[in-house]
Order: C-alpha cells, then sequence, then structure tokens
C-alpha cells in the first residue's frame, strides 16, 4: 500500500476530521471548515505520489481493491498483490564451506519469502558449474591453484548474477538467493559492488558447522547423491567430498564482525542454530530473515494437518460459520483419536481453532491441547454462513470476482487468502519450532498451511484438495516434504469447489474495499461477521457544496455510510 493510500485509509481513525464524522453538517461555517478540512487531506495525499517523477493518477487493480501508483502509463514490473518490503530490491548471499546447509537455508528461506507474497528465487552457481562442466572427475576441479577451472568458476558466479540482475530489475522479482560458497573477501567484494551498481541490497547469511557427525550426515544425505557423483558409489563420494571441502578450506575467509566486515549486514548461523551473530541489521525484510532463521531447526519430526469433523453447516454446504458436529463427524473424532494413538508419538503437541467443530474434533483425543485464535477459517464477512448459490443469488458480481482470483479476493468485512496467509504466519514460525504436533484446522486455513509447505503458488493455494476425515501427514526432508494422505474411512461430504475452467474478466464498477467495507445492498441482506466491527457513527448525507467535490458516488446514494467507508470513495484529481 503506497503513502497516499495509507494516509486516506487512516484519515478518519482521529483528528479533526473523523470529529467532523459524527457530526451533522449544517451552516455555512461548518461545511467551510469540513470543505478545508478535505482539501488539506487530498493535497497532502497528492503530493505523496508526486515524488520521484511520478505522475499524480492513480490505478486501481479491480481483485486486490488497493491502490497502487502508475508510472510511464504501467505499472511496476511486480507480482500482484505482493507486499513492498524490498524496495530496492535484496540480494541475500550466502558463505561458508561445502556441506554446511547453505543450499537448505537457501530453498527454505525462498519457500518461506515466496509464501508470504514476495517474489524470490534461487541462483544456485553449483547448477551453473554442472551446466558448464558436463563431466566432473574429481576434488581436483577445486584445487586453488587450478587455475583453469578457477576462471571458470568465476565465470559461473558471473553468469548468474547476471540472471539475478535480469531477475529484479526485468522480471518482478524482489528477492534474489544467490547460493554458493563465497568463502573469500574478493569474491564477496565482487557481489558488493555488483549490488551497489544495480543499488541492490546486499544481505550475507554464513554459515558455520564444525560438528563432523553434522557435516558426514550431510554429505550422505545431499551431496552424495548430487549430478557430481551419478555413476560413483556412496563410499568413494564421501572421500571426494571431504576433499573437496578441505580445497575450499585453505582459501577460506569468515565474516568478521569486528574489523574486516563490521559495516556488512549478515547473521551467521552457528552449528545449526545453537547460536547466531547479527550484525547491522537494516531494513524489514532482513529482520524477518532473521526472525524467521532463528526459529527453524533440522531435528526429525512429524507435522499432522487435517480438518475438524463434518460439520452441521457442512451438510448444507454454508461458508464459515461456528457449527458443531455432525453424527459422522462424532464419528471421525473418534477414529482420530485412536489413529494418534496407534503413531506412539512422544510430546505430541496438539492445537486447534478456537471454533466449535475443531474443538469437539479435539476432546476425544484425551489430552491437552492449545486454542489458537488465528487458526479460526477465513471469515467470508457478510456472505458467512451462505451457501455459494446464495452468493451468487444475492451478490453476483461479488461471486465473480471471487472466480477471478479466488487468492487476493476480500469477502466484504471479512478476509482474503491473502489475509489469512499474514494471519497464520505465527503458526508457521511456531511448527518450525516444534517437533511432533497435530493440526486440527479448517479448509482455508489448512490450504494456506500445505502451501507453506509444499512450496504451492499463490494461485494453486486455494484449490489445493483438503477432504474432510482426512489426515495429512508431513515429514519434512532434506530439500522439501514428505506428504501421506491417510483416509479414516469415516464417510463426509466433499466442500472442494473447482477452479473455474472458463473466467471472464470484465471492467465492472471499482471501488475500495478494507476488511470492514459492507456491500452497497440493502440492510436486510447484511449478516453479521464473525468478526467484530468498527464502531463507527454513521454521517449525515453531504451538502450539495460539499457533495460538488471530487468524490466517486456510490451505488446507492441513499445508503448511509460510516466516514470511513465514505472516505473509501475518495478519487484524486
Amino acid at each position: 500500500m503506497c503513502a497516499a493510500d495509507r494516509q486516506i485509509c487512516d484519515a478518519p481513525r482521529s483528528g479533526p476530521l473523523r470529529e467532523k464524522a459524527g457530526s451533522s453538517l449544517s451552516g455555512t461555517d461548518s461545511v467551510s471548515s469540513f470543505v478545508r478540512i478535505l482539501a488539506a487531506r487530498f493535497s497532502s495525499a497528492a503530493r505523496l505520489v508526486r515524488h520521484r517523477g511520478m505522475p499524480r493518477e492513480l490505478t486501481q487493480n479491480r481483485i486486490q481493491k488497493i491502490w497502487i501508483p502508475n508510472k510511464d502509463g504501467k505499472p511496476a514490473p511486480r507480482r500482484a498483490g505482493a507486499p513492498h518490503f524490498a524496495n530496492p530490491p535484496t540480494v541475500i548471499v550466502m558463505v561458508g564451506l561445502p556441506a554446511r546447509g547453505k543450499t537448505y537455508i537457501s530453498k527454505k528461506l525462498t519457500r518461506y519469502l515466496n509464501w508470504i507474497g514476495m517474489p524470490t528465487k534461487v541462483f544456485n552457481v553449483g547448477e551453473y558449474r554442472r551446466e558448464a562442466v558436463k563431466n566432473y572427475s574429481s576434488y581436483d576441479f577445486f584445487k586453488p591453484d587450478n587455475e583453469c577451472a578457477v576462471k571458470i568458476r568465476q565465470q559461473c558466479a558471473l553468469a548468474a548474477l547476471r540472471d539475478v540482475k535480469s531477475y529484479l530489475k526485468d522480471e518482478g522479482g524482489q528477492v534474489a538467493v544467490f547460493d554458493a560458497t563465497n568463502t573469500t573477501r574478493d569474491r564477496r567484494a565482487m557481489i558488493l559492488n555488483f549490488g551497489a551498481e544495480n543499488d541492490f541490497k546486499i544481505f550475507f547469511i554464513e554459515s558455520v558447522c564444525d560438528d563432523p557427525s553434522v557435516i558426514a550426515s550431510n554429505i550422505m544425505e545431499v551431496k552424495v547423491s548430487c549430478p557430481d557423483y551419478r555413476d560413483c558409489n556412496k563410499t568413494d563420494a564421501m572421500l571426494d567430498f571431504q576433499k573437496r571441502i578441505e580445497c575450499y578450506k585453505t582459501s577460506y575467509q569468515p565474516l568478521d564482525p569486528d574489523q574486516h566486515d563490521r559495516d556488512l549486514s549478515f547473521i551467521k548461523v552457528i552449528d545449526v542454530g545453537r547460536r547466531y551473530l547479527v550484525n547491522r541489521i537494516q531494513d524489514h525484510i532482513q529482520s524477518k530473515i532473521v526472525y524467521y532463521l532463528m526459529n527453524i531447526h533440522v531435528q526429525p519430526r512429524t507435522i499432522y494437518l487435517c480438518r475438524h469433523g463434518e460439520s452441521t453447516d457442512n451438510l448444507e454446504g454454508r461458508l464459515g460459520g461456528d457449527a458443531g458436529l455432525s453424527p459422522r463427524g462424532q464419528q471421525f473424532s473418534v477414529a482420530l483419536a485412536q489413529f494418534m494413538k496407534e503413531q506412539q508419538l512422544k510430546d505430541l503437541k496438539v492445537w486447534t481453532s478456537q471454533l466449535c467443530g475443531a474443538i469437539q474434533t479435539a476432546e476425544h483425543l484425551g489430552g491437552a491441547y492449545e486454542q489458537w485464535k488465528v487458526l479460526n477459517e477465513l471469515d467470508a464477512g457478510l456472505c458467512e454462513e451462505m451457501t455459494y448459490d446464495e452468493v451468487k443469488e444475492k451478490f453476483p458480481e461479488e461471486f465473480a470476482l471471487r472466480d477471478e482470483d479466488k487468492y487476493y479476493y476480500r469477502y466484504p468485512a471479512g478476509e482474503s487468502y491473502q489475509d489469512l496467509v499474514q494471519r497464520v504466519e505465527p503458526v508457521i514460525m511456531e511448527l518450525e519450532r516444534q517437533e511432533n504436533v497435530l493440526v486440527i484446522c479448517h479448509q482455508a486455513v489448512m490450504r494456506c498451511l500445505l502451501a507453506y509447505f509444499l512450496d504451492k503458488s499463490a494461485e494453486e493455494m486455494p484449490y489445493l484438495k483438503c477432504p474432510l476425515h482426512t489426515v495429512l501427514k508431513l515429514t519434512p526432508v532434506a530439500y522439501g516434504c514428505k506428504v501421506e494422505s491417510i483416509y479414516l474411512n469415516v464417510e463426509a461430504v466433499n466442500t472442494h469447489r473447482d477452479r473455474p475452467e472458463e473466467v471472464k474478466r470484465g471492467p465492472g464498477t471499482l471501488i475500495r474495499r478494507n476488511s470492514v467495507t459492507p456491500l452497497t445492498s440493502p440492510e436486510s441482506h447484511i449478516k453479521k461477521p464473525r468478526i467484530d466491527e468498527l464502531d463507527e457513527p454513521p454521517i449525515q448525507e453531504l451538502p450539495p457544496s460539499v457533495a460538488s467535490l471530487a468524490l466517486c458516488s456510490p451505488s446507492h446514494p441513499s445508503l448511509a455510510l460510516t466516514g470511513q467507508h465514505w472516505l473509501g470513495k475518495v478519487c484524486l484529481t
């Protein structure tokens, strides 16, 4: 959200404009004062969008219903709806000896950043090297005195950096992960110069590990099966890779926070997360990276995801709600308790939402469980407890808008999948910290969690299949996650709705929607959402002198709007 948009949204919350919103507008003085306040607000907002040569016009994305700056007649090249956390773009540079978990960190961090809506891509220099040198012979290729090989590796690094530049400047990327050893100060200086020339921020992540058992485990689990050792037995591959590590050790220069690298932004991850050293964190994205890395671990564990048992609302095809379990839902809760008992897990933690169906499902487990409000189902707002047919009949345009882009569409007075991702992010952080966990949640929430672990895109997330009475068993592995689907033999209604095959994108009416903005429909159609609404007194209809300002007319002028709702209709001219 741009600064101008932020100022407009926040305007009615406090100050003189909010005070005026609750009073009757009568008399020349009142009207004149109100006009002056509006003019000052809109003039300030307009100045905010004129900086850096931007024109005054604002364009709007129909699905997201948020304002974005327009430059040269075209929106900025970025994925729709992705927040501007990284501006200018950020290059994450991995540092460390081989077999220290750099690629593991790169892939896991990339998955997380993409999941929260920040386009990120890994550039692994090893893949560039394997493309340039088809047949790997031995560790001799990595000796520092092998001049020919040194030149090849340098050219591969430069080729990867060229692709980084293209991704961040031309393809809408916000974060690039440069995955290589980068063990010398000369190599890191080259990358810093590259960042300065292209206005990229550089953030280093160094993985340090001196535990022989951890290194050996990493080599056996990942390295001996890499393409370099396709035709080699595991013992020979292990020996060759250990000698490759020794080649890098001779020139390894760790990041030095006391002298040489005191002005750089970086984090050292020491002994797989036993200790951390953080230096000069300078922006939001760097702080999020640090927070994430300090929550992950590599211990073996299993995560179980399931929905609550079938509810009475599920039987009627209703959205959201807080209904109890049906008889078949009760059967599932008993079957789930037996299934988890058979898993014979020690120290199993059970998390549920705060809604009735999830709590009733957990009761049969016979143990302690934690209730998380953030695990509640996606809030359908004014469409809560309606069926899809009822939504289509009463609000056909809203129904069509959601079909156009289910991830970014926000229900009136409710949430979008994008909102839901932000809401459940603390759950992801806590899952990364824990060992064995059973999460009993709801369809949309389960889709969000599953999309994180399976690295699914925003377009795929709202259509992931998460059937009732089925447990998904997730086992994190080296560079991904193994998934097993276990059906517990209790029938249930199918609540999955497939992606529409043909969706027509029409022009439609452009409106700005906050999470509390209602549909422009008769009061009899408005249902109370599950979340609390803001309590704002309505204002009187504007007198002609005020209404003559550049305002977008609502579809139903007779409908009383609150100060915030009315202000959402403002156009900048």
